[in-house]
């Protein structure tokens, strides 16, 4: 197949679009395979296709690999198997809502698990019809509130979902198993570097869960390793919890005087110019500090949350965000933010920098059960009998030797402190790294939540109903060649993977004369015999720096130029990985060439 650019429809860029912000998002609008249609929303041109086509192909041939059959749902889809889920709530703002002529509640689907479900409850009715995998490769809308970073993150993207079915829990571990295995060939036949992190279920649900993430400087998750092996999402990574401390001999709780001192920085300044302890000095790490959080339900109100953490600890709003819906009993996504002047008018006892837990078990400041009804948290740092250093909710003062289940308690314990580089893992690995990446795809050990909500059952051995148990497993398709093309590129353009190129030759012809394009011309029809699918610059009018420049910019990974040799019988051969170049005589042009493209 021949592509020639005089006819493609094709105009490169020589300057970054304004709102770009990462390489992948700069060089595929400069290069012509996307064009923005609006925030986080883009239109796929004919190079971007063919690069889009040829990663669903990859991803389509290890799913059939696997057994799983294709179907596809439409993305316009009713409100009631939502409801049924209760996922229209939960969705929250995330969801993009509308309604038919008649007034029925209609949305853009955010993904399909209630589709799938239904269908196969739909059709199938025995423990015989089991096992099967479906999986579709289709468009996806969410409402992101900050699309970034072009196809990293937008509001219209395509996702590979698939989904299991299985009669019992041994059944559903082998097709998660299946499935991880075929992810595992899926990236690396697309070139991209993966860690498979556990992860949080969040409100998709189930079990367990596993990510796939892109080790990327510019990637939105961060994750942890060992050495010894544990990886995961720092969401999903749970705190070595310290056990309990004999508080026989801890002095009673006192409140003194510690004035200006709002920030833990100044407290333990306070602290040891006014009341220093014997042997060492005060440090954060002995302070308690108290953040009063807004949890940002589902139907958009919010709930005030305190969270108790060791005072050399940040609070990490994302660990915040996956933990805090269990233990307030909301499903669905939720948002967190520190709460603010308006959340706290109602409060006047919490006193910005001097807020603690309350002096006594009988009168607490903070906890379901205390005069403000603010749920009370502790970050699993906070040993029971560890006495602390922490506000006495009057301005200059906090109370020092309060210790955890003598003088004050709480609702729980929740995830919420920032995980840090040296910080053990929890199996006893070793030290944790920190690092950043894009989840490619995320695997979902479901269960039975959305079965046993739309009623999915069959008939087993027995004769009895039973619930079916589902996986559900998604790749990011547009995603994958947004991070193929962050990692594949120079200064010039892209540079795509051989199997990835949306050709596998760029053919630039230069010159004035008519017998070097009918020169082209034949090697193109050669190399087209071939069976090599063939970009050709065959633009009459163009300087051969512009056509240069687009070949780079576009990224094919081999570049012929029939130019100034032409006349001798030569062209040039060009890598545009390395950048080297050489002449090879035309009559065994077509013999390089087919040996460089099929290495």
């Amino acid at each position: 197949m021949v592509q020639r650019l005089s006819h493609l429809f094709l105009r490169t860029l020589r300057e970054d679009p304004v709102d770009a912000e990462v390489a992948s998002h700069k060089l595929l609008v400069r290069a012509g395979y996307i064009r923005r249609a609006a925030p986080g929303v883009y239109t796929w041109l004919p190079l971007g296709l063919k690069v889009l086509g040829k990663i669903e192909q990859i991803v389509r041939e290890e799913m059939n690999a696997i057994g799983a059959q294709e179907v596809h749902f439409p993305a316009l889809l009713p409100r009631e198997p939502y409801e049924a889920t209760n996922r229209w709530d939960e969705y929250g703002d995330n969801l993009f809502r509308l309604q038919d002529r008649k007034g029925a509640d209609m949305l853009l689907a955010p993904t399909h698990e209630e589709m799938f479900t239904l269908l196969v409850k739909d059709l199938y009715s025995s423990y015989k019809d089991l096992p099967v995998y479906l999986y579709q490769i289709q468009t996806k809308y969410r409402d992101e509130a900050r699309p970034r970073a072009g196809l990293l993150r937008g509001r219209e993207f395509i996702m590979k979902d698939s989904y299991s079915f299985n009669l019992d829990d041994e059944g559903l571990e082998e097709a998660y198993q299946a499935h991880r295995a075929a992810y595992i060939r899926i990236f690396e036949r697309l070139g991209l570097e993966i860690a498979i992190v556990q992860a949080q279920s969040g409100a998709m649900g189930g079990s367990r869960s596993e990510e796939f993430l892109h080790p990327t400087p510019i990637g939105e998750d961060t994750f942890v390793r060992s050495e010894g092996g544990y990886a995961a999402n720092v969401e999903a990574v749970t705190t070595v919890r310290p056990q309990p401390l004999d508080f026989s001999a801890t002095a009673a709780a006192r409140v003194l005087e510690t004035p200006e001192s709002e920030t833990i920085e100044t407290l333990v300044a306070q602290s040891n110019a006014l009341h220093p302890r014997e042997g060492q000095p005060w440090t954060a790490a002995d302070t308690l500090k108290n953040v009063i959080l807004a949890v940002i339900l589902p139907d958009g109100s919010r709930q005030l949350v305190a969270v108790g953490l060791p005072g050399d600890r940040e609070v990490d709003l994302g660990r915040v965000e996956v933990n805090i819906g269990a233990l307030l009993g909301v499903g669905g996504e939720v948002e967190v933010e520190a709460a603010g002047a308006e959340d706290l008018k109602n409060f006047p006892q919490l006193i910005k920098g001097y807020i603690g837990p309350g002096l006594s078990l009988d009168a607490p400041l903070l906890g379901t059960e205390s005069a403000t009804g603010i749920p009370y948290y502790l970050d699993p740092r906070v040993a029971e009998g560890s006495a602390w250093i922490t506000g006495a909710n009057e301005a200059g003062k906090h109370v020092f030797s309060l210790v955890y289940g003598r003088d004050f308690k709480a609702d729980g314990l929740i995830e919420a402190s920032q995980v840090r580089e040296g910080d053990p893992a929890p199996d006893g690995s070793g030290p944790l790294l920190a690092a950043r990446g894009i989840e490619m795809g995320h695997i979902f050990a479901l269960g039975r939540k959305y079965a046993e909500a739309l009623g999915l059952k069959v008939l087993d051995q027995n004769g009895k109903l039973q619930t079916v148990t589902m996986g559900s497993y998604g790749i990011g398709v547009t995603r994958a060649l947004a991070a193929i093309a962050e990692g594949n590129h120079d200064d010039r353009g892209l540079i795509w993977p051989r199997n990835l190129a949306p050709a596998d030759v760029h053919l630039v012809v230069t010159g004035k004369g008519t017998e070097i394009f009918e020169g082209a011309e034949e090697l193109v029809a050669q190399l087209e015999a071939a069976g090599l699918e063939v970009l050709f610059d065959d633009r009459p009018k163009v300087s051969p720096g512009v056509k240069f420049g687009d070949a780079e910019l576009l990224g094919v990974p081999t570049i012929v130029v029939v130019g100034r040799g032409f006349a001798d019988g030569l062209i040039e051969l060009k890598d545009r990985r390395s950048g080297q170049a050489r002449e090879v005589a035309l009559d065994s042009a077509l013999e390089e060439i087919l040996a460089e493209v099929r290495g």
